[in-house]
This record gives C-alpha cells, structure tokens and sequence, in this order.
C-alpha cells in the first residue's frame, strides 16, 4: 500500500515498511472482458479492516455524530482518498501473461462506500496490451512488503459475454514461509526486509487468479 494518507504520524503508508501485515483487506475482482475474448480491464474492490475504516473516517472527520451513515458530501470526500498513489507504485496488482508483466494504467473510475464500520472502494486498471483470448493470464493482489494483507474473500467475476475459465491458486502456507513469518516479525518496524535478506513475503502469501477465455 503506497499512497498518500495524512494521518499515521502525518506521513504516507509508503515511508513505513513493517514485518507483518497492519492492514488487512477483503478483496474482489471483476475481470472486464470485450467481445473478442481479449480481457482489458481489472476492476478491484477493496473492503478495509474495521480498524483502519475507524482511522481514516476519524482522521477525515467523517460521521460526527457515529450513526454509521455518511452524507452524499462525505462520501464524497472519502472517494479517491486510497488512490493518491506515489510515483511508481503498481497500485499492489500484477497482471501477467506468457511475456511477463503487462503495464496497467492508473486507477479510474473511482468510488467509495462506508457501511457497518467497514470502508469499501473500488477502480478500475486499463490493461496496456490487452490479453489475448485462449491465452491464460494471471492476476496477483499483494503488497511486496506485507505491510498490507490482501485477503481474496470477495468474488472473482468475469465481466463480458465470452466464456471464461477461472481459478483462484490459495498460497501454500508450508513450516518455511511460517519460519520466514516469524523472522519478519522479529525485524525492527523500520527496516526494509530485503536489507536483512529476507525475500519479499507479500508475493509467497497472496493469492493467484488464474484466467483463460475463448475467443470469439
């Protein structure tokens, strides 16, 4: 996670690498395919954690009087809030097909919701190269440092009248990445774990979708 938030000591997410996750996330897909079977769009949902919808509502001044409902005007002002994204940053998506990763553009149509405590946003990344149909592509949310756990318990949906295989590949939590867990949380918050040599956890846990569809 590596965009601009005004709270958590006034600084971005970005400039603090810890050892284990500090958000955690529901995630979704919708994987937007045209007529020819080409997949061209990823429209990703991101549902945070109790806690850190609490932080941001109340750094944002959102729901004074804590009924749980946001105006149309605090909606608002919510939307977008995750999308200040730093130079550089992949917005914690990669979309891969045979030659590697394919280039994505920046987050659009953006939109916010707040309900039971819990904040929702979703937008939308354009595919550079469109994906081919009956080539497989796949689809990994992860943050490289783990500050951030994007947890795919939200559905997967492919968008478009083109048949569409799908499978989602969970991560193969053996006794090495448990070890390697408890080496990163023994790290001090502030260093970055590929300076103490560790290799980026944020990859080895997050889950893969895994999409092939038929050309027309």
């Amino acid at each position: 996670m590596k965009f601009l938030v005004p709270f958590i000591l006034g600084c971005s997410v970005a400039t603090t690498v810890v050892a284990h996750p500090h958000v955690f996330i529901d995630t979704g897909l919708e994987l937007i395919v045209d007529e020819s079977g080409q997949l061209t769009h990823v429209r990703v949902i991101w549902e945070y954690d109790d806690l850190y919808s609490l932080l941001i509502t109340e750094d944002m001044a959102l729901d004074p009087d804590g009924d749980g409902v946001l105006t149309s005007e605090e909606i608002a002002k919510l939307t977008g809030f995750d999308m200040q994204w730093i130079d550089g940053f992949n917005g914690d998506l990669v979309v891969e097909n045979k030659d590697g990763a394919v280039a994505l553009s920046g987050p659009q149509e953006q939109t916010a919701s707040f309900d039971g405590g819990r904040i929702t946003t979703t937008h939308i990344r354009a595919l550079q190269q469109p994906i081919p149909a009956n080539e497989t592509a796949t689809i990994k949310p992860y943050d490289p440092t783990y500050y951030t756990a994007y947890e795919l318990t939200r559905s997967v949906d492919v968008i478009g009248e083109t048949a569409c295989k799908t499978k989602i590949q969970k991560p193969d939590v053996n006794a090495g990445l448990m070890a390697l867990q408890q080496e990163l949380a023994m790290l001090d918050p502030q260093m970055d774990p590929s300076d103490a040599g560790l290799p980026e956890i944020g990859a080895q846990m997050a889950s893969v979708v895994v999409v092939t569809c038929e050309g027309s």
